[in-house]
C-alpha cells in the first residue's frame, strides 16, 4: 500500500530501520553523554527506591491517582537545584514539547520558534493557526527582533529555543535570553542536550550563562540523555505549571511517568551533582581531543561533520562499524544535508576517541563511490 513511497525513500538513501547493534561496538552515536546508562549502581538504587512504594507502576494519569512521592521528590529536587518555583515530570521530551506549545499558545498569542527547534516542537506548532507561528532563522537575534517587531500585536509572545541544538551541537544565543526578558516574552528553553553537560553545576545553559531565573522562563529537560534514564520534566513558575496541569492534553490524558524511570533519573541527577568536577574534567578532555584531531572547537559533546551525501554517510558508518565504532549517519529530514554525528561521550577511552577521529578524517578525505 505504501510501496511507492518506500521505494522513493530507498532511492534517496534515506531509508531507516531498527537494528540491534553489536554490544561490542564503541558507542559514539547515542545521547548517553556521561555513560550513566551502564551505571549498575544507579540502577540498583532506583530499584530499591521503587521497592519502597506500594505500587510498581503509575496506574493512571497524574490528575487521577498516578502521582507518587517518587515524582514529587524528584520535582522538588529539580526546583531546588535549578532555582525554579515549580516542576512537572512528563513521559518524554516529545510529550513535554507538545504539552508546552499546545497548551501555552492561546488563540491570540504568537509563537516565535527557531527553525532548528526539535521536531516535536515543530510538530506541536502545527495544531496552531498558521498566523500564530513565526519561524526565525537559527540562533539569529536580528531576525528574531525584526519578526517580533513585524508580527507583535501587543499580546502574549512566546519564544522557543534549545540550549544545545541536537544535530549541530551549537549553544543558544545568549542575546535571545536578554531579548525575551526585555519584551517580557515567555521563553521556552529545551535543555534536552545541554542539561548534564554545560555549566558550573552541569545543569545546562541557564547554569552556563549564569542566568537568574525569572517568571517568564520555562526550562524543559529530558532524562534519556545525560541522566541515563527515560522521561522528561518542565520547570517554570507556579502559575505556568498549574496552567499546564489544567490545560495541557499531553499531561491530562496520559499515564503518569514510570516510577522506575523517574527514580533512575533522580539518581542520575544526584550522581551528576556529586561528581561534577570529575565529569567536567572529562568533558573538557574529550573536547580538547576533538579540537586537536578534528580541528573542531565545540562547547557541547555533539560533533557534527558535514558530508552532504546520503550514500557516503551510510558507507562511512558501515566502514567504521567494521572497525568497531558506531557513529550516527544523519540524513534528511532530520537535517537539511547529510552529516556524520559523533558524540564525544566521556566513558570513551582517550585512545579510542583519538583513533575514531583519525579514521573519520581518512574516510572524509577519501572519495567513496
Amino acid at each position: 500500500m505504501y510501496e511507492k513511497e518506500l521505494n522513493s525513500i530507498k532511492k534517496s538513501n534515506r531509508l531507516r530501520a531498527r537494528e540491534v547493534f553489536d554490544k561490542n561496538l564503541i558507542d559514539l552515536a547515542s545521547n548517553d553523554y556521561l555513560g550513566l546508562s551502564s551505571n549498575k549502581e544507579l540502577l540498583k538504587k532506583a530499584y530499591e527506591r521503587v521497592l519502597k512504594e506500594q505500587y510498581n507502576s503509575s496506574k493512571a494519569s497524574m490528575l487521577v491517582n498516578g502521582y507518587s512521592l517518587i515524582h514529587k521528590e524528584f520535582e522538588q529536587e529539580l526546583c531546588r537545584v535549578n532555582h525554579f518555583e515549580d516542576a512537572l515530570v512528563v513521559g518524554s521530551g516529545f510529550l513535554a514539547n507538545i504539552a508546552l506549545i499546545e497548551a501555552l499558545v492561546r488563540k491570540s498569542d504568537i509563537l516565535y520558534i527557531d527553525e532548528y527547534y526539535h521536531a516535536s516542537g515543530i510538530f506541536a506548532s502545527k495544531v496552531l493557526n498558521k498566523s500564530q507561528v513565526i519561524v526565525f532563522k537559527h540562533n539569529d537575534i536580528n531576525d528574531l527582533k525584526e519578526k517580533f517587531e513585524k508580527f507583535n500585536k501587543n499580546t502574549r509572545n512566546i519564544i522557543a529555543i534549545e540550549g544545545v541544538y541536537s544535530m549541530r551541537g551549537e549553544l543558544a544565543n545568549i542575546e535571545i535570553f536578554e531579548f525575551a526578558n526585555s519584551k517580557n516574552a515567555l521563553l521556552i528553553v529545551d535543555e534536552a542536550h545541554s542539561s548534564g553537560v554545560l555549566g558550573n553545576n552541569l545543569l545546562g545553559i541557564f547554569d552556563l550563562y549564569k542566568i537568574k531565573v525569572q517568571q517568564n522562563h520555562i526550562k524543559m529537560g529530558t532524562l534519556g540523555k545525560a541522566y541515563g534514564s527515560y522521561g522528561a520534566y518542565i520547570l517554570a513558575s507556579k502559575v505556568i505549571i498549574e496552567f499546564l496541569l489544567n490545560r495541557s492534553k499531553a499531561i491530562i490524558y496520559t499515564t503518569a511517568p514510570s516510577l522506575f524511570d523517574i527514580a533512575l533519573g533522580h539518581e542520575g541527577l544526584k550522581y551528576i551533582l556529586n561528581n561534577k568536577e570529575v565529569l567536567k574534567f572529562k568533558i573538557k578532555n574529550n573536547l580538547n581531543i576533538i579540537e586537536k584531531y578534528l580541528n573542531i572547537k565545540s562547547s557541547s559533546l555533539i560533533i557534527p561533520i558535514d558530508v552532504g551525501n546520503n550514500k557516503k554517510v551510510i558507507l562511512i558508518q558501515s566502514i567504521l562499524k567494521e572497525k568497531g565504532f558506531l557513529l550516527g549517519a544523519i540524513r534528511q529530514p532530520t537535517v537539511k544535508s547529510a552529516i556524520m554525528r559523533l558524540i564525544a561521550k566521556i566513558d570513551i577511552k582517550n585512545q579510542d576517541l583519538i583513533t575514531i577521529c583519525k579514521e573519520l578524517t581518512k574516510l572524509l578525505d577519501k572519495e567513496i563511490k
